[in-house]
């Protein structure tokens, strides 16, 4: 049977394939995108990724910060926000290296690096700062800021305050929803553009909006730590009801999006709809779609063939096959190294489009199944470089006496 973390992995690794094709650009578009769960709702693969992400922070630092005290936790968590941080750098010098080396690339990208490709120093240091962020990199800036206030809030959850903290990050959330961070962008909008005339701050996600479920997700890392998650009091298979109401909503959810992909929703009722569908603040329609969809998928997951239905069984078969193959795992184990090698796969597939372009049906599909056959590069090597160590350590030279 396949452990619970090897899902977790697999789960990773099937939203880092996801991702690369989400992020693909090619002129006209491509056909393979579809192939995203994306199109059937408003949940994607950040929230997804951003959830698991709280859930193992709250599973493995707690034995760590129980066993060797908050110091030693805290510590061990900003090492990985650094490490992190400079992960996102090398990414991100990388992406500046190719784009001064090849041909026509400075052009072609400009939509994507914008102001970092000019002269002044403003935008490269406000980069650094994690308030002028790239297409691309997302959600790497949110793991180092959530990193960085992480130790705290999980010594709240060990002290049996876990509550208080999932309170608190609704609240955060609801007031990003409410415009009330507005004062303090405005300040930072005006300090870049101290730095260099109309330089403003540029993020893909408000993390102040998005964190709702990394620490929504933290409290019940913990409780898995410490096995006291009774999966059974909230995944039961003889209780329907918040199973058929999560239904509900995805279906509800799925409906809206056909609606706009077939231009079947009037305009009056789209621009009612399009303000609570704010994805840069993870608004409510975000929000909830996920956390319906989230809720049917574990329960189908966890309550496999006590639901007494042959539908449910081998729903729960197909997802742990999928999201157990040794591909999605290889991704998951090193998401970190994986992520940043994704932005710059996706920089070259735009490059080669703009300049080689455009292409027709076929060939924009053999370019994105070569992109995600790339994709485990990164694992690859690291793998293979830690199989070397450890035989490196385990054969050790006898001293001749």
């Amino acid at each position: 049977v396949m452990r619970r973390v090897e899902l977790i992995d697999g789960l990773r690794g099937y939203f880092l394939v996801s991702m690369l094709l989400t992020h693909l650009t090619f002129t006209g578009g491509y056909l393979l995108i579809y192939a995203n769960h994306a199109q059937l709702g408003f949940v994607q693969d950040a929230q997804g990724f951003v959830f698991l992400s709280g859930l193992l922070v709250g599973a493995i630092y707690t034995k760590r910060m129980e066993r060797d005290g908050f110091a030693a936790a805290a510590g061990k968590m900003w090492r990985r926000a650094f490490e992190i941080y400079l992960t996102m750098l090398a990414c991100l010098v990388a992406v500046m290296v190719l784009a001064l080396v090849l041909p026509g690339a400075e052009t072609v990208w400009k939509p994507q690096l914008d102001r970092l490709l000019e002269p002044g120093m403003g935008a490269k240091i406000a980069a650094l700062l994690l308030l002028y962020q790239p297409s691309f990199f997302d959600i790497l800036p949110q793991y180092i800021i959530y990193l960085a206030v992480a130790p705290p809030l999980l010594w709240l959850c060990l002290t049996g305050r876990g509550g208080a903290v999932v309170i608190g990050a609704a609240v955060v959330w609801l007031a990003v929803q409410l415009g009330l961070d507005s004062p303090a962008v405005a300040a930072l909008d005006g300090m870049l553009a101290a730095w260099q005339p109309g330089l403003t701050t540029r993020t893909v996600f408000n993390p102040l909006g998005w964190q709702v479920i990394f620490f929504a997700a933290m409290p019940i890392g913990v409780a898995w730590a410490r096995r006291r998650l009774d999966l059974d009091a909230w995944f039961a298979p003889d209780r329907r009801g918040p199973v058929l109401l999560a239904l509900g909503v995805v279906l509800f959810f799925m409906a809206w999006r056909l609606g706009f992909t077939f231009g079947l929703v009037p305009d009056p009722v789209t621009g009612i709809f399009r303000i609570f569908e704010n994805r840069p603040e993870f608004s409510v329609v975000f929000l909830a779609n996920f956390v319906a969809l989230g809720y049917l998928v574990a329960w189908v997951l966890i309550v496999g063939d006590r639901a007494g239905s042959r539908i449910v069984s081998a729903a729960a078969a197909a997802l742990s096959w999928f999201f157990g193959l040794a591909f999605f795992r290889l991704l998951g184990r090193h998401s970190l190294q994986v992520y940043a090698w994704h932005v710059i796969l996706v920089y070259l597939v735009i490059y080669t489009d703009l300049t080689f372009g455009p292409f027709g049906e076929l060939a924009k599909t053999a370019i994105a199944v070569a992109a995600i056959a790339l994709l485990p590069l990164p694992a690859l090597l690291k793998e293979r470089w830690r199989s070397a160590m450890e035989r490196r350590t385990a054969v050790r030279p006898v001293t001749e006496t």
